[in-house]
């Protein structure tokens, strides 16, 4: 592991367990066992650490794997597959995901643009999967694809707060399933 990957690593878990706010650089070198000197040859400040660690714990790398992969399957069977992927993201990633919705707004502006950013590329991605099945008619062709992808994402978002967040009683797989039947059923053109 190079120098660099055990920084990230160790702000990751920092992070995920002080926050952003709480974590200090300091405490970042001792946990990957280096000088705070080099941390900053690395990165030149806390900030633009944190703008790493968040774009390295995206799913937009993940998403963009997977277009490929379902590009010619059944279409209900390829937004089970994303949503599967998507949520399984999102309990990894529980105690930063649990943290930032604590801090955000006290984050600098930058940090909550990238944040943004980040969320927006993925809908972007997504919405352009759609557009390619609006174009093979399997999706309605009044469908705004962009609105489409941040409500998939959106319901998806919602499930994982309500069972992993909030501890809500739900039976996971049924209420997945039934969003991604909702999803489907909103969206596919029928003939």
């Amino acid at each position: 592991m190079t120098t660099k990957d055990k920084i990230l690593k160790s702000a990751l878990k920092l992070f995920s367990q002080k926050g952003y706010l709480g974590t200090t650089t300091k405490e970042i070198a001792k946990e990957a066992r280096v000088a705070e000197v080099t941390l900053f040859r690395y990165f030149i400040s806390k900030e633009n650490l944190f703008i790493d660690v968040l774009k390295s714990q995206s799913f937009l790398p993940t998403l963009k794997e997977l277009i490929p992969k379902i590009k010619n399957m059944e279409y209900k069977k390829a937004l089970d597959v994303v949503a599967r992927y998507y949520v399984n993201l999102l309990k990894k990633k529980k105690d930063l995901i649990c943290i930032m919705h604590t801090e955000i707004f006290q984050y600098p502006d930058e940090i909550k643009a990238i944040h943004s950013k980040i969320i927006h590329e993925v809908s972007v991605v997504f919405a352009s999967y759609l557009d390619n099945l609006k174009h093979r008619r399997i999706l309605k062709k009044e469908l705004d694809t962009s609105y489409a992808s941040m409500a998939y994402f959106g319901m998806l978002f919602n499930l994982f707060i309500k069972k992993e967040i909030l501890k809500r009683r739900i039976n996971f797989k049924k209420a997945l399933q039934t969003y991604v039947d909702i999803f489907y059923e909103g969206t596919r053109r029928i003939k």
